[in-house]
């Protein structure tokens, strides 16, 4: 089990996804499974949106667990998607929110395109039936694999990506994505602590590839590393402790979990395989006050 700590002060999970994005619980459902799960703190970070953060807000009540704001940033590094997550941001902050914007209308303006791609592939979908399946949330591919997997066309939603959804299928619409560089701007602008999501994503040859490219990250302003997570091995899990170490980088981790949507991922433990101490959300908050610059008097 990739253990960070005792468990002294607690367990947290600093990597959700609600129905605000690709996620099958609503933020109030997340708030009571948290609860009931006993853990001490969380951060709803759903993809280019805080709607879901701001929903939680709204039903959070002193018996809660403590609430971190955050959101996953979709970036394109290489041609490659490459996240930043994004800790403590102020979520009325108008330039996160204007370009926030931006990124969702990309997103409604590729939808339509991969469904009229799969029509003229012979699968009968349609986007409304995409968009019931969303829950009212931010549509995206996810839910469109839902829908083929509904449908029997695929036996599984990997199979979606791999067969039609993915990079190199035939209903593949690239969009509009920030460089990371912007995205780490636009958390920290909004006061906000910018990590690198899940790193064991990012297509290299070789770990100093990858420390070039976390060197150049932290050059831009990044500030910590998403260590712990479901899909880490053993090994990659101390190399990016190794990593993180060597750039005086901070730590986090999460299950990335997304409900029913991400079958045997489950909030606080991932697979199974994860424990993350309280005392790495007390890390980011010590950081955000003596650290993060503050308006003058």
């Amino acid at each position: 089990m990739k253990q960070a700590g005792s468990n002294d002060d607690g367990w947290v999970d600093l990597h959700i996804h609600s129905t605000a994005s690709d996620g099958t619980l609503s933020p109030e459902q997340i708030l009571k499974m948290a609860l009931d799960l006993n853990l001490r703190a969380i951060s709803i970070t759903d993809h280019d949106t805080i709607n879901g953060t701001i929903e939680a807000h709204h039903h959070l009540t002193p018996q809660d667990v403590e609430l971190l704001s955050g959101i996953e940033i979709s970036t394109s590094l290489q041609g490659n998607t490459l996240h930043i997550l994004g800790y403590l941001i102020d979520l009325k902050d108008p330039a996160l929110s204007r370009t926030l914007s931006i990124l969702q209308n990309a997103r409604k303006e590729r939808n339509p395109k991969i469904i009229q791609k799969l029509q003229q592939l012979g699968i009968e979908v349609s986007y409304e039936e995409v968009v019931k399946v969303s829950g009212g949330g931010e549509v995206g591919r996810p839910h469109i694999a839902e829908v083929l997997l509904q449908k029997k066309v695929v036996r599984s939603l990997n199979e979606a990506f791999q067969k039609y959804l993915g990079t190199n299928g035939p209903a593949y619409v690239d969009k509009y994505r920030l460089q990371p560089a912007e995205a780490i701007s636009l958390i920290a602008d909004a006061g906000g602590v910018p990590v690198l999501a899940h790193p064991f994503i990012i297509k290299t040859n070789s770990e100093r590839d990858l420390d070039k490219i976390v060197s150049e990250l932290v050059s831009n302003g990044l500030k910590g590393i998403e260590v712990y997570y479901s899909e880490h091995t053993d090994i990659q899990t101390v190399l990016y402790e190794q990593i993180a170490q060597k750039h005086d980088l901070l730590i986090t981790g999460g299950s990335d979990f997304h409900g029913a949507r991400k079958a045997g991922v489950y909030m606080g433990v991932g697979k199974g395989n994860l424990r993350i101490p309280y005392r790495l959300v007390e890390a980011l908050k010590e950081y955000k006050v003596t650290k993060l610059p503050r308006e003058p008097i």
